[in-house]
């Protein structure tokens, strides 16, 4: 039978049809079609569920002097007992030269930015102390009442401020490092002239008048430090003598007697001798870096009246400098001290300027050393101070200069 090409043609489009469902339902089959989900599953192996134990009732942690640890989040108390201790800040700003007051419940301070003097009073209270301006006054020291105070400037002037009176009193601009007895209103300086042979330790009235040398300085200017003592005997120490045998780093510290008394010297293990007078004055508590401490300043306490000079010499175990304690009572010392320090940092302090500090307490009756706090923010504790009632350290934070205090009870 002939086919046609009508028909041929009707075969050719079924052809093609037939293959286009061929096509699409394999399609269907590979890619389109869902998934049948099993009739049966096998069975899992049970996750166990895991409870963690309670924390049940912690012991609390006891902190030696030699460590500082704290476990957790622990909150800081208002008071020191030993751990986290809150610190208040009194001032908005970077402030200098803050002494007690003569009641010792308030303390004063320099404002560098006004250049003006203050007063914070036992309220709280910001009483400024005079309306004169002394801008960039480099140094401050205040006589025993507070009511008067010697300012050194960049320019070589210096000037003796009466607060009560607001009168001033001008010094010689030869003379430096000036100090305020601590039992009337003389003043101790070094006479620094142009020819070594007139380079004299001097005292004299706040007003200027009376002026007395005491020792001759000549080259030695740098080596003397100026440290009047409560019974008025001792007005400054010198690093003069000659060298010890037997250790590279011994040393014989001279005290100058007000009078030219010869006083037995301080045999001292390390360089950087700098000092502090217990109230009475029968001890002298100084910092050193020697061999000893792998030159890390170490304190040290001695016996230092007329008749004992020297005697009783002893480590307190504490590794800082001397500007950061201060004595609360004859018995009783109060310390800041670095939370880590590395060897030789006590002849480059520089290095260890921004160390946080802990604070301990020191009893010369029983021997004791504790720590007492730690403050809750980093501080940098300078130039310690302790009111009256011993309830109040104050101290300049030397991370920001701002005044601020812990309190002890």
């Amino acid at each position: 039978m002939m086919i046609t090409l009508r028909t041929k043609r009707i075969l050719v489009i079924v052809s093609f049809l037939i293959s286009v469902l061929a096509i699409g339902t394999v399609l269907y089959f590979l890619f389109f079609r869902p998934l049948v989900e099993p009739l049966f599953v096998e069975e899992q192996e049970e996750i166990p569920v895991v409870t963690l134990p309670s924390s049940g009732t912690g012991t609390p942690t006891t902190i030696t002097p030699t460590e500082t640890t704290t476990s957790g989040l622990v909150e800081a108390e208002p008071i020191a007992r030993g751990g986290l201790t809150e610190t208040t800040v009194l001032t908005t700003s970077a402030v200098s030269y803050a002494s007690l007051d003569q009641t010792k419940k308030g303390i004063n301070f320099y404002n560098p930015e006004d250049g003006k003097f203050y007063t914070i009073d036992e309220d709280g209270n910001v009483v400024l102390l005079s309306s004169h301006q002394f801008p960039e006054a480099e140094s401050v020291d205040w006589n025993m009442e507070s009511d008067k105070a010697v300012i050194e400037f960049p320019d070589g002037t210096n000037i003796v401020y009466d607060f009560t009176t607001e009168q001033q009193v001008t010094l010689p601009s030869h003379w430096e490092d000036f100090q305020f007895s601590p039992v009337t209103d003389e003043i101790a300086a070094k006479s620094m002239g142009i020819d070594p042979d007139n380079r004299w330790l001097v005292i004299t009235n706040a007003n200027g008048t009376n002026v007395e040398a005491i020792e001759a300085l000549g080259e030695n200017g740098e080596k003397v430090d100026i440290n009047w003592s409560p019974n008025d005997q001792v007005i400054a120490f010198a690093d003069t003598s000659q060298q010890l045998t037997g250790s590279f780093d011994r040393q014989i510290i001279l005290p100058v007697g007000k009078e030219g008394e010869n006083f037995k010297g301080l045999t001292v293990e390390g360089f950087g001798f700098a000092s502090l007078w217990s109230p009475n004055g029968k001890q002298l508590l100084y910092s050193v870096s020697g061999e000893y401490s792998n030159y890390e300043p170490l304190l040290w306490i001695v016996d230092a009246t007329s008749s004992n000079m020297g005697e009783n010499r002893r480590s307190l175990g504490l590794r800082t400098w001397i500007d950061k304690c201060t004595f609360a009572s004859s018995t009783e010392i109060y310390c800041s001290v670095p939370q880590s320090l590395s060897a030789n940092v006590g002849l480059q302090r520089e290095l260890a300027k921004n160390i946080p500090d802990n604070l301990y307490k020191i009893n010369l009756s029983t021997g004791q050393t504790s720590l007492i706090a730690i403050p809750a923010t980093n501080t940098v504790i300078n130039n310690p101070m302790v009111s009256a009632d011993s309830s109040l350290l104050y101290y300049n934070n030397g991370l920001t200069g701002q005044l601020e205090f812990i309190r002890l009870r």
